[in-house]
């Protein structure tokens, strides 16, 4: 199945497309038969509108477009009633139709056709008995038809991409320590260490949110899709301690980026091999950690652990050097880095 949808996907038939089709064309069948009616625009017309990337904001862009017919409804009929089918009266249900949907904010989309509805009363409600109540009943028809068919036919999962956006968060965090453990010796004043590395990683950290924004989307109001949410539930944690890791490497960045400007490991800290060893063995948690919330547990878990312990013999070892510093300026920032660099330890072990 995978692979059809992605040829189709490649000649430009999306499963988008296919379902809002599939929704237009039920939605008219079902239209048809129910109200008898011989041509029921409003119905497909919905359903085109009311299909999207995830069931949840299927069943928003329903609520709006409902919420949007009746609102134009109300306003062609009362318009009409006094002023009937006129060049002010058109004027007037496009304006008011159009900027009662603005004010509501729904979707730009909806806002125009909430206008072209409520033209569409005007014009033919006036004359025919029971045409205004119709369109409306036709519009819920056609929005039921488009969440079901997104509910019912290949839901999204957006699991996957969590996982991968998580687990390149991790490689990228990895790569964000070693790169600013390799630039402790550098002294240039006012240079910004580590300062695109760190974009990057802000950047990765704010994908797999979004990611996870989306899958969270993709579940919502979907029965299919239940049994995901307790994994969904693992990655979501997973996220938000990749998170917290990025803060602490952001701190630490700024710190030796301090240090550096002050030329602080040339006067005061001249050997920083233990920092940096500290350093390295942290950043390889981060991608262990990544791998353990993503696969099974059992498979990756006691190299994280051991990784971790590690790590931490590493940072106690480095509290040595702070016997020797001299100044309380490179103590504090020395510090500071060395308090991160156990932040992201206990993120990843907890």
């Amino acid at each position: 199945m995978p692979k059809t949808l992605d040829f189709f996907a490649r000649i430009g038939l999306s499963l988008q497309i296919v379902k809002t089709a599939l929704a237009a064309a039920v939605s008219w069948l079902v239209a048809t038969a129910v109200l008898g009616s011989e041509y029921p625009f409003f119905a497909p017309l919905a359903s085109i509108l009311t299909v999207q990337v995830t069931v949840a904001d299927s069943v928003d862009k329903a609520t709006q477009r409902i919420i949007g017919i009746i609102g134009g409804v109300m306003v062609s009929l009362l318009i009409g009633h006094w002023l009937g089918t006129s060049t002010l009266s058109i004027f007037l249900t496009v304006l008011v139709g159009m900027g009662i949907s603005q004010a509501l904010r729904m979707n730009p989309q909806v806002v125009s056709q909430v206008a072209v509805s409520s033209l569409l009363v005007l014009a033919f409600g006036l004359q025919e008995e029971g045409y205004a109540v119709e369109r409306v009943v036709e519009t819920v028809m056609g929005s039921a038809v488009a969440v079901l068919i997104n509910a019912l036919i290949v839901p999204q999962n957006a699991i996957p991409e969590v996982e991968k956006s998580i687990l390149a968060l991790g490689n990228q965090g990895t790569r964000t320590l070693a790169f600013l453990a390799a630039q402790l010796r550098q002294t240039e004043r006012g240079q910004l260490v580590g300062r695109q590395e760190t974009d990057d990683l802000i950047a990765a950290t704010e994908k797999s949110i979004k990611a996870l924004q989306l899958a969270e989307q993709s579940l919502k109001y979907n029965p299919f899709l239940t049994s995901k949410r307790t994994r969904l539930s693992r990655l979501a944690i997973g996220v938000k301690r990749l998170e917290h890791i990025t803060t602490q490497i952001r701190g630490i960045r700024r710190g030796i980026a301090d240090l550096n400007s002050a030329r602080i490991f040339k006067a005061d800290l001249q050997d920083t091999r233990a920092l940096q060893k500290a350093m390295e063995a942290t950043a390889a948690c981060i991608t262990l950690f990544s791998h353990t919330m993503v696969g099974p547990p059992e498979k990756h878990l006691p190299a994280l652990l051991a990784s971790i312990t590690e790590a931490k013999e590493l940072q106690n070892l480095c509290l040595n050097t702070l016997r020797s510093i001299g100044t309380d300026r490179t103590l504090r920032d020395v510090g500071s880095i060395l308090t991160d660099l156990s932040r992201i330890l206990v993120e990843a072990e907890r």
